[in-house]
């Protein structure tokens, strides 16, 4: 899974309807694998993060000294940000007491202050030239506490508020919808769109993450935490691998038009 895109200036995947998919369910997976790793593998909060971070490093290292855009390796990373993103609101919550409207207040001025810092540092926040180290620090910053922000939204939502899980897949759902409108119909900026619906897809992620893990009298459909999890991840193989097909035949096409 390590075939290289054909567009080479940029490091982060190019935002399409496959894009959304995979990011959203990756951040079921985020909701669905911590929640495995601490309660059905009893590592705990704290083990699980630590044993986590781990390879996040890592792969995040290894995203950032490579010099071209590798579709494997990416979603790899988001789906490992996924998961810390997760585990640090829950520690916030469990270990620090902090209330979750304090802490989706504090992510948010936190992802603010990145946002504003990077255009600061780039004069830009487009994610179609992230084709420097200190450009990439930028972006994987920002998606980490958008990963954090939407895990604390979405339990608010879901669970502070009481809400349930079915109320919080059409709440998120639909302020997607509306971004979407924002975007394509009113010509909202782009930048603008794509973190919105960036934070908004965690969320929703976690509440359709939840409400087919949980059990039915916690308000679920029952599937568990282990198959949900498995479920998501071959859906995102399979459409990863679909990526690479594609700008594979897209790679053919250019070369045969050179040649003609």
């Amino acid at each position: 899974m390590s075939t290289l895109s054909t567009d080479s200036i940029n490091k982060v995947a190019s935002v399409g309807i496959i894009f959304w998919i995979i990011k959203m369910m990756s951040t079921t997976v985020g909701e669905t694998g911590a929640d495995f790793l601490i309660f059905k593998l009893h590592w705990g909060l704290v083990i699980t993060s630590l044993v986590m971070l781990l390879p996040l490093v890592a792969v995040l290292a290894f995203q950032i000294y490579v010099r071209s855009y590798h579709h494997g390796l990416y979603w790899s990373a988001v789906v490992l940000v996924s998961i810390v993103g997760t585990l640090i609101t829950d520690l916030l919550t469990d270990y620090v007491n902090v209330p979750l409207p304090v802490s989706s207040f504090f992510f948010s001025v936190v992802l603010l202050s990145i946002l504003v810092l990077w255009f600061k540092q780039e004069k830009t926040l487009s994610i179609k030239t992230i084709n420097t180290k200190r450009r990439e620090g930028f972006y994987w910053a920002a998606i980490l506490i958008t990963f954090a922000l939407g895990t604390a939204v979405g339990d608010w939502v879901s669970e502070y508020l009481n809400l349930g899980y079915k109320i919080g897949i059409f709440l998120f759902g639909g302020m997607i919808v509306l971004v979407a409108i924002a975007h394509y119909k009113l010509r909202m900026q782009a930048v603008i769109s794509f973190w919105m619906a960036y934070i908004l897809t965690r969320p929703l992620g976690a509440s359709v993450g939840d409400y087919l893990s949980h059990s039915k009298h916690k308000g679920g459909l029952g599937f568990g935490t282990v198959n949900t999890s498995l479920i998501f991840l071959v859906v995102i193989f399979i459409l990863v691998i679909l990526l690479i097909y594609i700008d594979q035949s897209n790679s053919k096409d250019s070369r045969k038009l050179k040649n003609e």
